[in-house]
């Protein structure tokens, strides 16, 4: 195979199974598996998780499939834990995150209210795996969601977009591509780096005041690229290589959310900094 299919191949597969790590089983299985204790709005938080957490699915993820590990994960540590699904394409089922994510957004602020109104805490925790770690940074910065929202932790969250192994840099040679994704699914030509969503994001700082930020990544993401990338530059930033915290950790894009209980375990830290405890590769037994 030619080098030059070869570079352009790799990105496409990588997206590939990364949606296909994503699908359920079946098409009723999102709306029907169990929560097993997330989502219940009967919860009400504790005085020593007096916050609930949300949960923001990545792109082409919904609110169950995306969370199925660690959502229970921190159900069973004692929190309140909601998980919506935002970004729905008509005629598109079970694959979320495609729309346009300023009003991605919106169904965030929404969702946040209702959390907040149904547990009566004055602030929430945003933990968002993919676009679902950056696109909250939208909410806190134009929506008024900073008020809201005591910490901000993004797994593998493309802060400042993404080239995809350079696949986006090819756009400008196939004429008419670049209108077909924004057209087709503008959640994914938002994200391209770059772009005029990425740069209104990131215009005047990557952060707003008050609010804590953690970022947890992997040298291995083969789909938020540069990795790199993803960190965030401010004041309350904690930003996290996962190889630094445990050298046997493989996770890459998918895997880092679904399955890590590394990046799971340092997600945790950041969410109840006054009980955190080191992480290591030995966090995959906690």
């Amino acid at each position: 195979m030619l080098p030059w299919r070869r570079r352009l191949l790799r990105p496409l597969a990588v997206l590939a199974l990364a949606a296909a790590a994503l699908v359920p089983t079946g098409s009723a299985q999102a709306a029907s598996a169990p929560h097993s204790g997330w989502n219940d709005w009967s919860c009400k938080p504790s005085a020593t998780h007096p916050r609930p957490v949300v949960l923001v699915h990545g792109t082409f993820g919904n609110s169950v499939d995306n969370w199925l590990g660690f959502a229970p994960y921190l159900v069973n540590r004692g929190y309140c834990v909601y998980s919506l699904d935002y970004g729905q394409l008509p005629g598109v089922p079970l694959f979320n995150g495609l729309g346009p994510i300023d009003k991605s957004a919106g169904q965030l602020d929404v969702f946040v209210d209702k959390v907040l109104a149904s547990t009566g805490a004055a602030k929430t925790d945003i933990v968002g795996h993919s676009q679902g770690g950056m696109m909250p940074n939208y909410y806190l910065k134009f929506l008024g969601g900073a008020a809201k929202t005591n910490a901000l932790v993004g797994i593998a969250p493309d802060n400042h977009g993404t080239t995809l192994l350079g696949l986006t840099r090819l756009l400008p040679y196939f004429p008419g591509a670049g209108d077909l994704l924004n057209s087709a699914t503008p959640g994914l030509a938002d994200q391209i780096a770059g772009s005029p969503f990425i740069t209104k994001l990131n215009a005047g700082g990557d952060t707003v005041p008050g609010v804590k930020y953690t970022v947890i990544t992997s040298r291995f993401d083969e789909v938020v690229t540069p990795y790199r990338s993803q960190f965030l530059d401010g004041p309350n930033v904690h930003n996290v290589l996962l190889q630094d915290l445990c050298g046997l950790d493989l996770s890459e894009h998918v895997a880092i959310a679904l399955t890590d209980r590394i990046a799971w375990h340092e997600a945790a830290n950041a969410l109840d900094p006054q009980n955190a405890r080191q992480t290591t590769c030995a966090s995959v037994f906690d």
